[in-house]
């Protein structure tokens, strides 16, 4: 019971240090000029993602070959963005982030969102907007594996309409990194004029999230189940034990 207690509380402490370090960083780059260090915020922003992983890590039994799996996971979601970097608003990565948080849990997602952005920044470019690409896409793989556990989150029409939803609020985050950053004045009428904007961009991410979620999901979920199940990952001998058979 005790142990059960220490291990919620560490679970917990690592998602609250990680957001606040996110939100430190993207802080600096609004107010203090932080731009002009982004690589450095950038790095701490992914050791920030990594530690609800590995304070998780600590309390089960978990191998190198989960965090292999996770660097995998990754870099397809990486290559998918830059492959279709051409097509405004086309980004594959987030159906990747939000498999992930489905099938392996929260600590998964977050670090492969936040992992992606980083490694598909290495080809289309670093920048100040990094961070909050991170954070973005960190958020994504969070929230999809927090509702993994509800009935709905896996219906492909209720999945459709949370890629959607996904894709404006990617599109949200890195409007307001915009608005804070560029902008001026900064007024009510320039913040909505700079969320309009990017209406058809975000639109056009929800949408593609939201088809390779309806049409794309069986298939990736009894994938990723499957190397789940085989190689022990993301707590599955709990759940096993668990069930009654």
């Amino acid at each position: 019971m005790k142990n059960n207690l220490v291990g919620k509380i560490k679970h917990v402490s690592g998602y609250l240090v990680s957001i606040i370090i996110f939100i430190a960083c993207l802080l600096w780059i609004v107010y203090f000029n932080g731009d002009r260090h982004y690589i450095l915020l950038s790095m701490i922003c992914l050791v920030a993602s990594m530690l609800p992983f590995y304070w998780h890590f600590e309390t089960r039994n978990s191998e190198a070959r989960e965090i292999v799996f996770l660097a995998v996971l990754a870099t397809i979601a990486a290559l998918g963005r830059v492959a279709l970097a051409a097509v405004p608003g086309v980004k594959p990565t987030s159906f990747v982030v939000v498999m992930t948080g489905l099938t392996l849990g929260p600590e998964a997602g977050f670090i492969v969102g936040s992992t992606s952005a980083l490694v598909s920044n290495l080809f289309l470019g670093q920048g100040p907007w990094t961070p909050w690409q991170m954070f973005a896409w960190g958020l994504m793989g969070i929230t999809a594996g927090l509702v993994r556990n509800f009935k709905w989150a896996h219906k492909r029409k209720y999945l459709a309409g949370l890629g959607v939803a996904y894709g404006f609020l990617f599109g949200w985050i890195m409007d307001l990194w915009y608005a804070m950053v560029y902008v001026q004045p900064l007024n009510i009428k320039t913040f909505i004029a700079a969320y309009a904007t990017s209406f058809y961009f975000d639109l056009t991410h929800g949408i593609t999230t939201a088809v390779l979620l309806f049409f794309f999901y069986e298939s990736w979920y009894k994938i990723i189940t499957r190397f789940k199940y085989k190689y022990g990952l993301a707590n599955v001998q709990q759940e096993i034990d668990q069930q009654s058979f």
